[in-house]
């Protein structure tokens, strides 16, 4: 798929692509090019009237009407773009810089847009308004900016929810293996104006050349109006140079300095001198502070303070060299890096248009309640919303439905039942996605006769049913629980659940094709390794009343509470941070998480009595996000993770003994919480878990683990 996918490039017309005249838009584009999976498959578009092209996948587009005053060089120069791209079937189309570009090419071409900014939005034609700029976030694919500042000036005004369909993506650098001998050289790269700074750099030079007699200066760049010129015996101004050439000649510098006036959208300047272990010294402007961790920040933007900090860097020379060392060694922004982060960008955009031409991947459509009537508080315990992220980083097609969401929105847009609008809605979703497998949980809100006709109309379609909650028998919930699968278990190929399946035989329960599976984890959702912190807090636990109910439930009780109760008083000393519990409300999204990483341990209780294999969803938060994890025997945990992974207890003295021991065996207790993790990730996973489901679905024989 990737392969065969093509990718137009679209530089400023004014954006020279060349050895000789390359600015910083062109050296992107050049840099993470060579790095890029699609470079065989990638077209750079621009104009000059040079021939010393950067790479040889550049394509010139003739402009006539550049000099006009009077004709559009823009139009043109997308007309041209448009003529051209007849020949290639581009999928996606990059433009740098020119929200106008975008916006012509828009109308006149439907493709995938990836739009640029090197620069502040607010100052280019195209996204100087409001309206303009929300304009482009509802119409192209993806925005990236160069810089965290240049992307927060874009949403000056707009909401920061829509942030998501942008990111951050900055210049970057290829690392050098070695630090070239270095001479007394002071250098200043950039136009050599006011803007940057030049006339600061001026007097300050002036004065340390006057000071230090061994030290030279030199200036890279040139500037056509009016500008400061320096004139000093030890100063050399070298003009505009090749970017390989500037590079040489800051790896043999001493110190760079970038004292821009200028609200830098990034400062290219300041990356690369860092990297090429100058000690660098820049303003606090713009993006600036974003090219380096390792660099002097003028507290003042002044000649005086300039002088100053160059003096102290030639009088020091273990600062001076700490700093070059540092900067060389931990390069903030590196190409190769970056590079990936641009194609998984293009690779999604590709993804959403050509997947369902490759037969041997599954289209899916996932049925479960995403919250959005709860606010999405529940995201981070959503087994639905890992199901999909697993089927999708598996190379499936994923159509999420939310029955409970759909249903209440329903309500206030039809006078029809909101049940039989529903069931509409999904039969008339199958025939136009015509998916492969059907897979939802927790939901009594499918007709059975909506199935048959989906059924009728793709005969081959495969349907599994999943259900988190228990199934034992000492727990009168279970009874509920049992009921909402059984509606289903008949008519659907497959049923999976989180409670080893011969507790439901045992209870002579006739429910055929039953699949244990183990509650998932998420790379991007159990992201935290509290076992590398040092929480305050020594055990974690959170229960609620009721996914629902985002508060507790006056005068509600259950084995849970008493065994608290009985616990809290057998640890003294134990900061205990439990929620659910005492009158103090459940928490929830972020705020579950705040609560969480401030704990070393956390305690897995769940409803019922510990059964074969079940846990509630909270052992994936506990487990998989560094915690060290206390779970009853009885639940033969085990069976997948030994006594280096996790903490088994007999009962509620054993555990009270072992909470107590693992406050004060630290290295032991970071140890057990660091391999737990670890097998957790390696055997229960969202794409280890998703296969396995749709493995089974497909009626393969495998095992979970």
């Amino acid at each position: 798929m990737i392969k065969k996918s093509k990718i137009a490039t679209i530089l400023p017309y004014k954006e020279n692509y060349t050895y000789k005249k390359a600015l910083a838009a062109a050296i992107w584009v050049n840099d993470f090019h060579k790095f890029s999976n699609y470079r065989n498959n990638n077209y750079i578009f621009g104009n000059t009237d040079s021939k010393d092209y950067l790479t040889g996948n550049y394509i010139n587009v003739p402009l006539k009407k550049k000099k006009s005053k009077f004709a559009s060089t823009t139009n043109e120069y997308c007309d041209n773009f448009i003529k051209i791209s007849y020949k290639y079937n581009f999928d996606i189309i990059e433009i740098h810089n020119r929200p106008l570009v975008f916006i012509y090419l828009k109308k006149n071409i439907n493709k995938k847009f990836i739009l640029y900014f090197h620069n502040d939005p607010l100052t280019m034609k195209g996204s100087k308004t409001i309206s303009e700029r929300l304009y482009l976030i509802n119409n192209v694919d993806k925005i990236i900016f160069v810089s965290k500042w240049v992307q927060n000036r874009f949403f000056i005004g707009i909401d920061q929810k829509l942030i998501d369909k942008t990111n951050v993506v900055y210049p970057s650098i290829n690392k050098e293996n070695r630090i070239i001998k270095k001479n007394k050289n002071i250098i200043f790269v950039g136009k050599l104006n006011e803007s940057k700074g030049y006339d600061i750099y001026k007097e300050a030079i002036i004065k340390i050349l006057n000071e230090f007699k061994e030290w030279k200066a030199y200036s890279i760049g040139d500037e056509d109006r009016k500008r400061p010129y320096i004139n000093h015996p030890h100063h050399k101004e070298l003009g505009f140079m090749k970017h390989k050439k500037v590079l040489q000649y800051l790896n043999k510098s001493e110190i760079a300095v970038v004292p821009s006036r200028w609200e830098e959208p990034f400062g290219r300047t300041a990356l690369e001198s860092s990297s090429r272990a100058c000690a660098t010294i820049i303003s606090n402007r713009g993006g600036l502070p974003e090219t380096t961790d390792h660099a002097i920040i003028l507290k003042k933007l002044s000649s005086n303070e300039l002088y100053l900090e160059i003096k102290k860097l030639i009088k020091n020379d273990i600062l001076r060299k700490k700093i070059q060392l540092n900067g060389f060694k931990n390069v903030k922004h590196q190409t190769i890096n970056n590079s990936k982060i641009i194609d998984d960008i293009r690779d999604k955009l590709i993804h959403n248009f050509n997947l369902n031409y490759i037969r041997n991947k599954l289209r899916i459509i996932n049925i479960y309640n995403a919250g959005q009537k709860l606010n999405h508080r529940l995201y981070n315990i959503s087994i639905g919303k890992k199901f999909t992220n697993g089927l999708i980083r598996n190379g499936h097609d994923v159509l999420e439905i939310s029955d409970r969401d759909f249903i209440k929105q329903s309500r206030s847009l039809s006078f029809k039942n909101t049940n039989e609008r529903f069931q509409e809605y999904l039969t008339e979703t199958f025939k136009n996605y015509n998916p492969d497998l059907f897979l939802f949980g927790h939901t009594r809100n499918i007709e059975i006769d909506t199935i048959k006709t989906i059924k009728n109309f793709n005969k081959n379609i495969i349907i599994s049913q999943w259900n988190e909650d228990p199934v034992m028998p000492s727990l009168g919930y279970s009874k509920k629980n049992i009921n909402n699968i059984a509606i289903y278990s008949d008519i659907v190929d497959h049923n999976f659940i989180t409670t080893d399946p011969s507790i439901i035989s045992k209870q002579n329960l006739k429910i055929k094709n039953l699949h244990f599976f183990f509650v998932p984890v998420d790379k991007n959702i159990e992201c935290y390794d509290v076992f590398k912190l040092n929480p305050t807090m020594d055990l974690f636990y959170a229960m609620s009343h009721g996914v629902n109910r985002a508060t507790l439930k006056k005068g509600k009780t259950d084995e849970r509470i008493n065994f608290l109760d009985k616990l809290i008083n057998k640890l003294d000393n134990i900061n205990c941070d439990f929620y659910g519990f005492k009158n103090k409300e459940p928490i929830w999204g972020n705020q579950f998480y705040q609560s969480l990483v401030n704990s070393k341990m956390g305690l897995n209780l769940s409803r019922g009595l510990p059964t074969k294999y079940y846990s509630s969803n909270r052992i994936a938060s506990l487990m998989g996000n560094g915690l060290l994890t206390f779970i009853d025997k009885k639940t033969q945990i085990n069976d997948f993770f030994n006594q280096n992974e996790i903490v088994l207890y007999e009962n509620i003295n054993d555990l009270a003994q072992k909470v107590k021991f693992y406050k004060k065996n630290i290295k032991q207790r970071k140890k057990i919480a660091c391999l737990g993790k670890k097998k957790y990730f390696k055997l229960f996973n969202e794409l280890r878990t998703t296969k396995y489901i749709i493995d089974k679905s497909l009626g393969k024989s495998v095992q979970l683990y």
